[in-house]
């Protein structure tokens, strides 16, 4: 039985609708335009999400490709988006 594709960013929260998990589970090595994490790569566990997110914000939350960034974005919504298990 195949589980749920992801398509949200564990560390951000960005969904573009880009798949980063397959229903298996398993990467397909996205970069996220937000943050910067490569699915499967930073983002593993919950420790090494939550802790690659503690350091993006410090550092300002700054966007990986600033281009991509919407001219009304809202940090706080988009890591509302975050699946539970990943907060």
């Amino acid at each position: 039985m195949e589980g749920r594709v992801e398509t949200v960013c564990r560390i951000c929260g960005l969904d573009v609708g880009e798949v980063r998990f397959d229903g298996d589970g398993l990467s397909v090595f996205v970069v996220c335009a937000c943050c910067g994490c490569e699915s499967g790569v930073e983002d593993g566990t919950a420790v090494a999400v939550r802790r690659h997110r503690e350091s993006w914000i410090g550092d300002g939350a700054p966007w990986f490709e600033p281009k991509a960034r919407p001219a009304d974005w809202d940090l706080e919504l988009q890591l509302s988006s975050i699946p539970p298990g990943w907060r």
